[in-house]
């Protein structure tokens, strides 16, 4: 009884067909706008005098991958009892395709080893090489991990090549786009070499250190580490980030991160000094001093 009383009184406010086929079809019309909107792909501005998309400007993640890649809950920081809530650990979903960086058995072990001895005192060179989160000693932090750290970065963009300047430990790397030279070395940065596939900007990242970690959670690799970025315009102020991860000496299978990129859109936005060297000094050399005392 009670759908046939609303039925009535629809039939009484909208007595004309016509007048309903057409509320029926403005419905249609609405419920279509949004889809055709998503439908359509940004187009970024152009590089000047080429029709490459153009990715100069200052970016910035916002995550807690810097912490941990993966999914994580909030933690205490090293010591609790002396620094209270400071510098506890946010939790964070991760930044993982899955949620889970799929080591081979032993690796997985070696992980929270390095987890545990995050903070080792390099006080030999074996020790040095071997133990410790690299972000601690002040070493340049490679790639992915310099993308997602908590600081600004730059990309200065041109025809031929394109350079990114990272505010953390004043690292920079060039990708090669012109050309495909051979890596001199490994190193702390890699070798990146890139093209374009439409709008996105495509790196290949190789001949990185095995010291350089994802994060202050333990996340490792081999030398034999490739990284596959790509950065994809999105919107006027954010590029999409994705880099897959292939390493057969520590993973069973690649994998891949991905997270959105935020322009600096401030008027005073420029990358800051952050030589964190001096704040390392008494971390790293404290034994050789105390032992030149003695």
């Amino acid at each position: 009884m009670h759908e046939a009383y609303l039925e009535g009184l629809w039939n009484e406010m909208v007595k004309s067909t016509g007048l309903r086929l057409s509320l029926l079809a403005l419905t249609a019309i609405l419920a279509a706008i949004p889809l055709q909107a998503q439908s359509q792909e940004y187009v970024p501005p152009r590089l000047p005098g080429t029709q490459l998309p153009d990715f100069n400007g200052i970016w910035q993640t916002i995550n807690t991958a810097h912490w941990d890649v993966r999914p994580h809950a909030a933690q205490p920081s090293v010591y609790p009892e002396m620094l209270g809530a400071l510098l506890a650990v946010p939790a964070g979903p991760g930044v993982i395709e899955g949620g889970e960086i799929p080591y081979q058995d032993w690796a997985l072990e070696k992980q929270r080893e390095n987890f545990a001895g995050r903070l080792t005192r390099p006080t030999t060179r074996a020790i040095n090489e071997s133990s410790g989160d690299g972000e601690a000693k002040c070493y340049m932090p490679g790639i992915p991990r310099a993308t997602y750290m908590p600081y600004p970065f730059q990309i200065v963009q041109t025809a031929e090549q394109v350079l990114i300047v990272y505010e953390y430990a004043n690292a920079t790397r060039i990708v090669h786009t012109n050309a495909e030279p051979v890596s001199p070395a490994l190193s702390w940065m890699g070798w990146s070499v890139g093209h374009y596939e439409g709008d996105t900007l495509v790196v290949e990242v190789t001949d990185q250190t095995a010291q350089t970690w994802f994060d202050r959670a333990g996340n490792f690799h081999s030398e034999a580490l490739v990284v596959t970025e790509r950065y994809t315009p999105a919107g006027p102020n954010h590029v999409n980030y994705e880099a897959t991860i292939e390493d057969p000496e520590v993973f069973t299978r690649p994998w891949t991160i991905s997270m959105p990129l935020y322009r600096r859109v401030e008027d005073n936005a420029q990358l800051m000094e952050f030589k964190c060297v001096e704040f390392a000094e008494t971390f790293m050399y404290d034994h050789i001093l105390q032992s030149g005392e003695n």
